[in-house]
């Protein structure tokens, strides 16, 4: 490979790199992009960033060119070789594109570049204009979502850096409609959903430097009456928080949740009252030996008391009649005894055999 080749090459890889850096403005934050091919153009660059600028639409290798800033001239082009002036590695141009860009802006930088362009003997055939005006870019965009008291969206986005910042929105791709936004607009910085609106939501900040984007995925809300950590939650959230908390139980509760509860209770209730039973039927088997015996005593006087009444009413008296035997000389008579003592004592003595 020859070393125009080589050349050719190098030049290739850079001017990409710098289409690539133009290209990613809308992503990078500090980057903006600018078309100077009409005269006069104002175009306006983030300060510390970079601004493209489309000055033809091609380079002709049969023409040459030059750029002028503050009557220097930073940048030369003849038959298709860029000639760059003292701060090379501040200005870039893409021959395929003609795009010039310059980076590491300052404000310096700012005030009116002159595009020159000649023909093949050397004659200015065009002389053309733009004003380049610097500002604070966006550097950061930021989304903040929350439930409100009935579960309505509240959506901030908030920037910061910029010079009178431009905010827009979408929602899945839509600019949000009144049946979805309950206060706000799509050109404000907060906006208000309405409950179960949710979506991919994106917020756009544009100054005259550059544009940020800024994504969030919202989700609806719902009502939490809860306890986390030991305290009480009682508040709107989103349905995909991700809040670690028991909830509390509502006045009616639970049966499945009692159910465990109420079966152990009547477990051990079953227990006792079969240990109950048992104790009963082992008592109830055990003899009573004193019981036993009284009632046998008792059962015997009884039994002798009974004959001895049977016996008394069974047995008829005899009654029979003593004679009293004549008293014998021989009997002992001891004292003076007669009848006058004793009374009159019957001869006959009756007695109950």
């Amino acid at each position: 490979m020859g070393p125009g080749n080589c050349s050719a090459v190098i030049e290739a890889v850079a001017g990409l790199l710098v289409l690539l850096l133009c290209m990613s403005c809308a992503f990078a934050g500090v980057e903006s992009f600018c078309d100077g091919r009409q005269n006069g153009t104002l175009c306006f660059g983030p300060l510390g960033g970079t601004v493209c600028v489309k000055l033809v639409d091609s380079v002709s290798e049969s023409q040459s060119y030059q750029i002028k800033h503050t009557a220097s001239i930073i940048l030369k082009i003849r038959k298709n070789e860029v000639i760059l002036g003292p701060l090379s590695d501040k200005y870039h141009l893409i021959l395929s594109n003609g795009t010039f860009s310059i980076g590491n802006l300052k404000m310096t930088d700012a005030g009116e570049y002159v595009l020159e362009i000649f023909d093949s003997d050397g004659k200015m055939k065009e002389r053309r204009t733009f004003h380049l005006s610097l500002e604070v870019p966006v550097t950061s965009v930021q989304l903040f979502a929350e439930c409100l008291s009935q579960g309505q969206v509240n959506v901030s986005c908030l920037s910061e850096g910029g010079n009178n910042p431009r905010y827009s929105w979408t929602l899945n791709g839509q600019k949000p409609s009144s049946r979805e936004l309950l206060s706000g607009n799509s050109e404000s910085n907060t906006i208000v959903l309405r409950p179960n609106v949710a979506g991919r939501l994106v917020c756009s900040v544009r100054t005259n430097a550059n544009t940020l984007l800024k994504e969030k995925i919202t989700s609806t809300c719902h009502f939490v009456n809860c306890t986390s950590n030991g305290v009480h939650i009682s508040k709107w959230v989103f349905k995909d928080n991700n809040t670690r908390c028991v909830e509390l139980l509502p006045q009616t509760h639970n049966i499945m949740a009692l159910l465990p509860i109420v079966s152990g209770a009547l477990g051990a209730l079953l227990i006792i009252l079969l240990v109950s039973i048992g104790i009963f039927c082992m008592k109830k088997k055990k003899p009573n030996y004193k019981e036993e015996n009284n009632y046998g005593q008792n059962q015997t006087s009884a039994d002798q008391v009974r004959r001895r009444q049977e016996l008394s009413r069974d047995i008829p008296a005899e009654y029979g009649k003593v004679k009293k035997q004549p008293r014998r000389s021989d009997d002992v008579i001891y004292g003076n005894m007669d009848n006058s003592v004793y009374g009159n004592v019957d001869d006959s003595i009756y007695a109950n055999l």
